[in-house]
């Protein structure tokens, strides 16, 4: 289970500026990176050789006083449900505020481990007035500074201090598989209808403090552990904001995962969010599988599979080398169809070709259609090889790495498709001076 670490507080503290800063980006990123909501900020922060992620709760800025509250308040409800740790951030220029009180409650009650973050401390006199947050009741203050990174160092140091451990204590050796997807789309459905026959041995696996749980699916050939999204544990009892709770679950999900199988809702079609999400799972090197659920609710002829296939691939370039499997949780057609591709995209994941017969593939397409020259020098690859990681990375080595163009990068991604089944799966090419 990851370490996800979220950062709460009301309007204007300076969550953003402490979320760039602890993630190293000069903006916070919202489509490459958060993946299903355009205002949600997600990230990895790495210190002292610990990693975790990181999430900014805020960003409203419209609606009334009230309406403005209460959303600030579902949001930190979602947060202390689904961060293993949290980051309060108020405002030393300000001082408590109602709205601080409000949360630094809610902060309280929830039990979970809480760091009180003092913001905009960027002089001594600021720095002599941080006793007051005491009152907060949530512990001592980490005084800092967002924009300019004071005090980071101290409080990134009690972060990692407080963080859970790395790896599992155990795990099967077995695909790890999330159903991911917007809202509606049919998860929990499509869920069912996996583990709602007679011919399946299911277990619960408990996983950390957040109640997750993994079920242990072994039946009809399959031996997968689904990962918790959608329907696997008990729906929360706060009136959650579903858009933002499926980003908490989300990015959780595609992070323990192996391979993702994305629902996406027929009648609607593929949308940004959904693509999005694809963008998520291939930033974090994740297998892919797209499952077009309620297509018993489609009118459709013999072409309509191939229109819809052909608008879906279209969206995807240049990574459109995705299963796509069109299904119905209400008839249960092509259900487990879903899952045995999921298997074998985990498969093609793991896949390894020797260096000889990938040479003796690639040279000749090389030595046929070569790198073009730059400033006129020629740009000659040598070898290629694929690198020990756990996903595919393919490294050429080249007398001039500098000079070859990303067009002929994804040409090379192209060629290595055509030749090896790598369907479902981001495969990554670097260069190498030889």
């Amino acid at each position: 289970m990851s370490n996800l670490i979220a950062i709460v507080g009301r309007p204007n503290v300076g969550k953003s500026t402490l979320f760039n800063r602890l993630t190293g980006s000069r903006e916070a990123i919202v489509d490459e990176t958060a993946g299903v909501t355009r205002d949600r900020h997600y990230g990895h922060c790495e210190w002292n050789g610990r990693k975790f992620s990181v999430v900014d709760t805020g960003g409203y800025v419209e609606g009334s006083e009230d309406v403005f509250e209460e959303e600030i308040r579902r949001q930190v409800k979602i947060a202390l449900q689904e961060a293993t740790m949290l980051m309060f951030v108020v405002d030393a220029m300000e001082g408590i505020t109602p709205l601080d009180e409000e949360v630094a409650d809610l902060v309280r009650r929830s039990k979970k481990k809480t760091i009180l973050v003092v913001n905009k401390v960027d002089n001594a006199m600021r720095q002599d007035h941080i006793g007051e947050f005491y009152a907060l009741g949530i512990g001592d203050p980490f005084a800092i500074s967002g924009i300019n990174g004071g005090g980071t160092g101290e409080l990134l140091d009690e972060v990692v201090k407080n963080l859970g451990p790395d790896e599992p204590e155990e795990e099967l050796d077995i695909p790890r598989i999330a159903v991911v997807g917007r809202p509606n789309a049919g998860k929990s459905s499509i869920l069912n209808a996996l583990l709602g026959e007679d011919k399946h041995i299911v277990t619960d696996i408990a996983g950390t403090t957040r109640d997750a749980i993994n079920t242990h699916f072994k039946g009809f050939g399959l031996d997968v552990m689904l990962v918790d999204t959608a329907g696997l544990r008990k729906k929360s009892k706060v009136h959650e904001d579903l858009e933002f709770y499926s980003v908490m679950r989300t990015i959780r999900a595609i992070e323990e995962c192996d391979v993702i199988v994305l629902v996406v809702d027929a009648q609607e079609g593929f949308e940004s969010q959904d693509m999005n999400i694809v963008g998520l799972a291939q930033n974090n090197n994740k297998g892919i599988v797209l499952l077009v659920n309620k297509w018993d609710l489609i009118e459709k002829d013999t072409k309509t599979v191939k229109k819809f296939e052909e608008e879906i691939r279209n969206k995807l370039k240049p990574f459109n080398d995705i299963p796509i499997v069109f299904t119905s949780a209400v008839t249960k057609q092509r259900v487990l169809k879903g899952f045995e591709t999921a298997v074998e995209v985990y498969n093609n994941r793991k896949k390894r070709i020797p260096t000889a017969k990938l040479n003796e593939v690639m040279q000749p397409i090389i030595e046929n259609q070569p790198p073009p020259p730059m400033k006129a020098t020629y740009v000659k690859i040598k070898y290629v090889t694929m690198l020990p990681t756990k996903t595919p990375v393919f490294a050429f080595f080249v007398n001039h790495p500098q000079y070859v163009k990303d067009s002929y990068k994804r040409f090379l991604e192209n060629k290595i498709r055509e030749n090896f089944n790598f369907t479902g799966v981001p495969i990554a090419i670097v260069f190498r001076k030889k």
